[in-house]
């Protein structure tokens, strides 16, 4: 061979090492923080209540929710709230505490207007929020709590969004309140195409999941804006999908739609059953089984 010949060889070998080696520079040192990310997120012991409100409602929506629960646990659950704006932007207000293992997490949306397509887009607005939560807190499970719509958001992200998490991060528990999951329907065989579509894509839910269904029964029959059995209608979605699902019904006074946050009744499920603070209750239920427990609110003095 000739000398030339054999000087190009090395030559081109020298460079091919080079290139490899930077190459192998960013790869170390992504691996080594991705490693880090990941022992963080095992040790941490952070489980956050993360919230969605319904439509038109703001973060604002459980400020005297947070009020009452900080008041009957005796515990300073912190308070964070995060508004999503439409170009995917990021507003925050409150923080979390160092030493809050359990703070609440308040995740609303500038457009904030009722409709199934615009709960896809809220959903993957919340998306957006929960990544951002991840990066920064890295815990490693939640529970996740949603009022009216924002048990439809939660219901369509965990369809469409929570698989990209599912490996590190676990959904312990999912309670909604007076969530229309046949929107304003009072026939549940009249069957809207969210309802259907929620069921379609059911076995995307994990099947670790528990779940809580909480709406009210002003008239017995509806809170005043959402039918009974559009509430109902969830157990289509979650019977013999979620590893257990249990509805219960409120009753009496404050058991209207938009006092269903603040209900006495509702506060003490919230304590008892998603809260860290109380003996965890589910190995007590049998697995795929509709458990209804009706609450009655005792009627107020005059």
């Amino acid at each position: 061979m000739p000398l030339n010949s054999k000087r190009k060889n090395k030559f081109i070998i020298i460079v091919t090492l080079a290139f490899l080696v930077i190459l192998a520079i960013p790869t170390f040192f992504w691996m080594k923080n991705t490693n880090k990310i990941m022992a963080e997120r095992r040790k941490s012991m952070m489980s956050p209540v993360i919230m969605i409100p319904g439509s038109s409602a703001t973060t604002n929506r459980f400020n005297e929710l947070v009020t009452l629960l900080n008041k009957d646990t005796h515990r300073n659950h912190s308070l964070l709230k995060i508004e999503v704006q439409t170009d995917g932007s990021i507003k925050y207000s409150g923080k979390i505490d160092r030493n809050d293992n359990e703070p609440f997490i308040v995740v609303g949306f500038e457009n904030n207007r009722d409709g199934y397509s615009n709960i896809k887009k809220q959903a993957r607005w919340f998306d957006i929020a929960f990544n951002a939560l991840t990066e920064q807190y890295k815990f490693n499970n939640f529970k996740a709590f949603g009022h009216s719509n924002g048990g439809l958001i939660w219901t369509y992200w965990l369809e469409h969004y929570y698989d990209q998490y599912e490996d590190e991060i676990s959904i312990k528990k999912l309670m909604t309140l007076g969530t229309p999951y046949n929107f304003d329907e009072t026939n549940s065989k009249n069957r809207t195409l969210m309802l259907n579509e929620f069921i379609k894509n059911k076995k995307k839910i994990p099947s670790s999941l528990i779940v809580y269904s909480i709406y009210g029964g002003e008239s017995y029959d509806s809170d005043g804006l959402v039918p009974e059995s559009s509430a109902e209608a969830g157990k289509y979605i979650f019977q013999n999908q979620v590893k257990h699902y249990t509805a219960m019904t409120v009753t009496g006074a404050d058991a209207q739609h938009s006092s269903l946050p603040q209900n006495k009744e509702v506060v003490q499920v919230i304590e008892q059953y998603l809260l860290n603070t109380q003996k965890e209750r589910e190995n007590q239920q049998p697995a795929n089984n509709i458990k209804r427990f009706e609450l009655n609110s005792k009627k107020k003095k005059k």
